[in-house]
């Protein structure tokens, strides 16, 4: 199993650089951030953008995989977006993997001034969101007349790095987005129950169990293996972490593997909630 790590787009790049580069001699295979306008608790504290803390983070690292966990459309458009996808595609030098998924309420649902969407639209928008995405980053002119979006002779050269174009990690937990993981994705993500409290290893291991069956139904309706889908479980929102000790994680990652698990990413520690955590026993876990 890899391990990755997800690092808030908080700090001064002054200091975020160091802890970028730390996550790489650490030793994770990935290491991603939040796309957001504002996030939960920490709307009125520091927060800075995803695609130039990713441009950033990629001319400080040399190996490490880097991305987006996850983007939506709730305030981005797929034309402007490919646009900083296919930069981030080169600065890195073809490490970048979109995490997207399809958004939920909050602030990000109505910063630009819109009312929230029903969670039937958002399913619709986020549909159409992935297929017009995965057109333009594969072809060179793509127009696309959609209910939600439209690009009209958008062009895309010089196109991607990676080919046949920057792999997609989709967010699902319900049947309908396991579809779109099934038929878009290079790998699927989740967070657990978004309902549910903090599960210990044990429980969260059971929710995403369930999870990986639509899953495999999902690929299975399309004629696709679902082994060809990297599997990422993000920790730390509603799945526990296990960062007590080595062992409390070695245990937890081993639970997760079992399961079917290929990728679990950990929270960097920071000195207050969320994620709050001792960065000297963190970097003891995994040095």
């Amino acid at each position: 199993m890899r391990v990755g790590v997800l690092i808030l787009p908080e700090y001064p790049w002054r200091e975020a650089c160091s802890v970028w580069r730390r996550a790489e001699e650490l030793g994770f295979a990935h290491a991603w951030t939040y796309d957001h306008i504002a996030w939960r608790s920490l709307r009125d504290a520091p927060w800075f953008g995803a695609v130039p803390t990713l441009a950033a983070a990629a001319t400080a690292t040399e190996r490490i995989r880097l991305g987006t966990l996850v983007a939506s459309p709730n305030f981005r458009h797929p034309v402007p977006f490919m646009r900083d996808l296919l930069a981030l595609d080169d600065v890195s030098g073809g490490r970048i993997t979109l995490g997207i998924g399809a958004g939920g309420l909050g602030w990000d649902a109505t910063v630009l001034g819109q009312a929230p969407w029903s969670p039937r639209e958002r399913a619709d928008r986020f549909a159409e969101f992935v297929d017009l995405l995965d057109r333009l980053l594969r072809d060179r002119e793509v127009s696309y007349d959609g209910r939600f979006w439209s690009a009209n002779e958008a062009r895309s050269h010089p196109g991607c790095v990676q080919r046949p174009r920057i792999p997609f990690a989709v967010a699902a937990t319900a049947p309908r987005g396991m579809r779109i993981a099934a038929k878009y994705g290079q790998a699927w993500v989740t967070t657990g129950d978004r309902n549910a409290e903090r599960l210990p290893a044990a429980a969260g291991v059971k929710a995403v169990a369930a999870q990986l069956a639509l899953l495999e139904e999902a690929c299975a309706a399309q004629a696709r293996d679902a082994r060809e889908l990297d599997r990422i479980v993000l920790t730390g929102l509603s799945l526990d972490s296990g960062l007590d000790s080595r062992d409390a994680f070695a245990e937890t990652k081993g639970r997760y593997a079992e399961a079917g698990v290929t990728e679990l990413v950990v929270h960097w520690p920071r000195p207050a909630e969320p994620f709050a955590g001792d960065l000297a026993r963190f970097e003891r876990i995994f040095a």
